[in-house]
């Protein structure tokens, strides 16, 4: 039966893999997503979990042990945060060319050497080419709600999923949650069906060394050389985003909250001006919005929920014919720019009609705080750009 509790964004992301009847955890404790897996282990211990939960020594051991289970054919689970997700990167490549749909919560934390335990984005932009799917969540709802949705997007499409969230923003703060009833979820998210068995009358080989030509496997069928098979992972997340979409849909039949679009849309069909942005500074940015509507500008939201794959169709259509865009991002692809921005830029190469002039701020690193005031300054020197005709050649630093 549905119920409504205050959870905070952990607490939330925990549920969520209760609800999906995650069947082994792989815990490694990094703040800020630590109390995932405390509060997982407190589910095993008291049989509320049937699952494995497995104490690992560190991150990369934690992925490790989600893809042995994966590849056996459980519905695997871990949480990690900052330089611990820094620590899988060998093993998020792994996860993803085995293509297997593990799903992994992202407690957004800013990456050392200076340490913080505080918020950004880094540790997550930093393994945007590991060949997992992302998505950004803006409150603790969808923390909950997108770590299930990830769950049946991965199994549709045999890619693993980072559901990332800011840390302390939303992972230590309180916020009302619905909470689906597990009929409900059973229905919309089934038992895990592997595409392959285990068989100990039948060994084989999982991911052996592969050449650059297609060999015949031992049944003689022609298999794919190295360059196939990262083809075939490349086509796969070309082709996710209906399906995202389809899952996301599926969603909000169900429980009442639509995740169909990637984007979420706030007061944008107007606008001559739009913040674009992830995660929680998207929400912050509604209020900067609202301010410059009071002050006579037409103002919106655009934020990127799914970031892979990569929306591009939808973000054109979303900002074509729009005068500016201030990007405001929480991580910087050092020496250029937010990788956000680059990306956006790209969707309107080629392109017969003409964007926003795209300004790309960077904002809240290590936790600095992004008030309305720095989104409504943000604003104001994109919009002043647009009017000079001019696009800044780089990123713009609020409260540096």
């Amino acid at each position: 039966m549905e119920q409504s509790l205050i959870l905070t964004g952990t607490q939330a992301a925990a549920e969520g893999a209760r609800l999906s009847r995650v069947q082994v955890v792989a815990a490694y404790p990094i703040t800020p997503q630590s109390k995932i897996p405390e509060t997982l282990s407190g589910y095993v211990e008291r049989g509320v979990l049937k699952a494995e939960f497995v104490r690992v020594e560190s991150e990369h051991s934690a992925m490790g042990v989600c893809i042995a289970a994966s590849i056996a054919g459980a519905r695997a689970f871990t949480a990690t945060a900052s330089n611990g997700l820094a620590y899988m990167h060998e093993q998020l490549h792994w996860a993803a060319g085995s293509r297997l749909p593990i799903v992994m919560p992202v407690a957004n934390r800013g990456v050392g050497a200076p340490w913080t335990i505080l918020n950004d984005c880094q540790d997550s932009i930093s393994q945007r080419d590991t060949g997992w799917m992302q998505l950004y969540c803006m409150n603790n709802q969808e923390v909950l709600d997108l770590v299930i949705v990830a769950f049946k997007a991965a199994e549709k499409l045999l890619i693993p999923c980072m559901v990332c969230f800011d840390g302390f923003l939303l992972s230590h703060t309180f916020m009302p949650v619905v909470i689906p009833g597990q009929e409900e979820v059973d229905s919309f998210l089934p038992p895990y069906v592997p595409f392959h068995t285990l068989d100990p009358e039948n060994p084989v080989n999982i991911n052996p060394v592969v050449l650059s030509e297609p060999v015949a496997d031992p049944d003689g069928v022609i298999s794919p050389g190295y360059m196939g098979f990262r083809f075939r992972l490349q086509k796969s997340l070309e082709d996710a985003l209906p399906v995202i979409r389809q899952t996301g849909r599926e969603f909000g039949e169900l429980f009442g909250r639509s995740y169909e679009d990637p984007l979420f849309r706030y007061r944008s069909e107007d606008a001559d001006f739009l913040f674009v942005a992830m995660g929680a500074v998207a929400g912050e940015a509604t209020e900067a919005a609202d301010a410059l509507r009071q002050d006579g500008v037409k103002a919106g939201v655009l934020g990127v929920r799914v970031y892979r794959p990569f929306p591009a169709v939808e973000l054109y259509e979303a900002l074509r014919g729009r005068r500016a865009a201030a990007v405001i991002e929480k991580a910087i692809s050092y020496g250029y720019e937010g990788a956000l921005t680059s990306e956006l830029k790209a969707c309107f190469y080629g392109k017969s009609e003409r964007g926003p002039v795209i300004s790309n701020f960077i904002a809240g690193l290590g936790g600095k705080d992004v008030a309305a005031s720095d989104l409504i300054q943000a604003a104001n020197a994109s919009i002043a750009a647009a009017k000079n005709g001019t696009s800044p050649d780089r990123a713009q630093w609020v409260g540096c």
